[in-house]
């Protein structure tokens, strides 16, 4: 089961402040601070070398360098191993972005030059003003830029090779720089063990105070043991249990000490049925959340939008997400089921945004999609429902040609519909108005099909809006594809 982790800023009781307007404990913290941060830099930069780590060996090491007892050096080893694990990890995502975004430029430089060379070898023919087919970029002149498409399309592939050429540097250079690993100021880390008294052998909470055992080389200052009243983590749902491990983590920002302490989360009393009873899905866009309930047929009962504002500051933008959250988790209490989700790397597309529009770009950079699963999934925890994750392969095309107009929703609740009933694994085949002018093999995967059908959509023409797909007849039109090809 995952960890989780209660913050709160460290209290300060009147009766514990002396003469400086500090604590006691405060005072011991600013003095084992900079004795922690030596002894987490001398092992990282041990981390970062190629010499053998033995645990054992460098716990007994730091023990008799800084005077402090094993468990102290235990917090030291793992808070060091966390930081360049986490340095470690930080440069493959970012030599994995850069790649992405080379992949990404180099498809579209290869896409560009094959539309100029088309559009030239078009205009090469003798008899073009005839052609029945066209030019697939016809030719156009600029009267307030005075300059020609062609001449535009070129600038920007000149740029888009400057542009990959420095991101192919970048990542040579990243793939043989050394890993540099930061460690800050006003950092104090003690792992805890279930084995232990009150899950922590140095630092034991009764849920009121705090003792905290003092090592060796602080002794002469403060005695064996230091104690402050913290006082609990107030929480609507509190998971805090009185047993198991309880590992705490002191740390100064702006000023402040913060105290911290991460455990195993207690058990919570299941609100949502399987997911064969019906389930809820959703489908996540920067101005909104689509939702629908299906029931366990697989049929909408119920649907909905959580509209969404962009452009927001942080704290409001984080405010937001949680109510949004807050909604859904009201929603599956009241069905007494599980939430659905798409699984998304929008990593991928903000690596394409420099090919997308800017609008599309602005779209996705302004919008924080990880941090909204992150919560949606403690919030969700936390109330005893299930988040089942999905596929998202053709999520929206299955809402739009098959949902959207028979329930009149939007291309939000349509797709969310979807969702839904893939977390039931219900299968979405074609519908018999498109079959008819299709012909499918059963033999193969039904998203074949949906790829064909989105494909052929395309080059129709027909179809260019969302909109357009509620005024569709019949799809006659394919027919006359198939027998163009034919």
């Amino acid at each position: 089961m995952p960890s989780l982790t209660y913050v709160k800023g460290l209290p300060t009781p009147l009766d514990e402040l002396n003469a400086l307007g500090f604590t006691n404990f405060e005072m011991f913290l600013e003095a084992f601070a900079p004795i922690f941060r030596d002894a987490a830099i001398e092992t990282v930069n041990h981390l970062l070398s190629e010499a053998e780590f033995n645990k054992s060996t460098w716990n007994t090491h730091l023990q008799k360098t800084y005077q402090i007892s094993k468990r102290h050096a235990n917090g030291v080893i793992v808070y060091a191993k966390g930081k360049v694990d986490g340095s470690k990890e930080h440069r493959v995502l970012h030599l994995k972005t850069l790649e992405g975004k080379a992949k990404s430029i180099e498809a579209w430089i290869k896409k560009a030059e094959r539309k100029l060379k088309l559009a030239r070898k078009f205009y090469a023919k003798k008899n073009w003003q005839n052609s029945k087919t066209g030019c697939n970029f016809p030719l156009s002149c600029s009267l307030s830029y005075k300059d020609t498409n062609w001449q535009n399309l070129k600038f920007q592939i000149h740029h888009k090779k400057r542009k990959l050429y420095l991101i192919q540097s970048k990542i040579k250079f990243l793939k043989y720089k050394l890993i540099k690993v930061a460690v800050p100021h006003g950092q104090v880390f003690i792992v805890g063990s279930k084995d232990e008294s009150f899950g922590n052998q140095i630092a034991q909470w009764d849920g009121k105070s705090i003792t905290f055992r003092v090592p060796t080389r602080l002794e002469s200052r403060f005695g064996k043991y230091v104690v402050s009243e913290v006082g609990n983590f107030d929480r609507n749902i509190n998971r805090l249990s009185e047993t198991g491990s309880k590992t705490w983590h002191l740390f100064k920002k702006d000023g402040k000490w913060n105290v911290a302490v991460q455990f195993t989360p207690s058990e919570v009393k299941r609100q949502s049925k399987d997911r064969n009873y019906g389930c809820i899905g959703i489908d996540m866009n920067p101005g909104s959340i689509g939702w629908s309930y299906v029931d366990t047929e697989g049929n909408l009962k119920a649907h909905g939008q959580i509209p969404l504002k962009m452009g927001l500051p942080s704290g409001r933008q984080q405010a937001q997400i949680v109510d949004a959250c807050l909604s859904l988790a009201n929603l599956a209490i009241c069905f007494a089921c599980p939430v659905v989700c798409e699984e998304l790397d929008f990593a991928n597309k903000k690596e394409r945004c420099g090919e997308e529009s800017r609008k599309y770009a602005r779209m996705l950079s302004s919008w924080a999609y990880n941090r909204f699963y992150e919560l949606l999934e403690s919030i969700l925890s936390n109330r005893g429902i299930e988040l089942l994750t999905v596929n998202a392969a053709y999520s929206s095309l299955i809402g739009l040609v098959k949902y959207m107009k028979m329930y009149a929703l939007s291309s939000d609740c349509a797709a969310a519909l979807v969702i839904a009933r893939r977390g039931m694994t219900l299968s979405e085949r074609l519908p018999s108005a498109i079959t008819a002018y299709l012909s499918v093999n059963d033999r193969k995967h039904v998203w074949h099909w949906w790829l064909q059908l989105n494909k052929q959509i395309k080059r129709s023409g027909k179809i260019n809006r969302r909109h357009d797909y509620f005024t569709v007849p019949n799809w006659s039109f394919l027919a006359n594809l198939e027998t163009e090809e034919a």
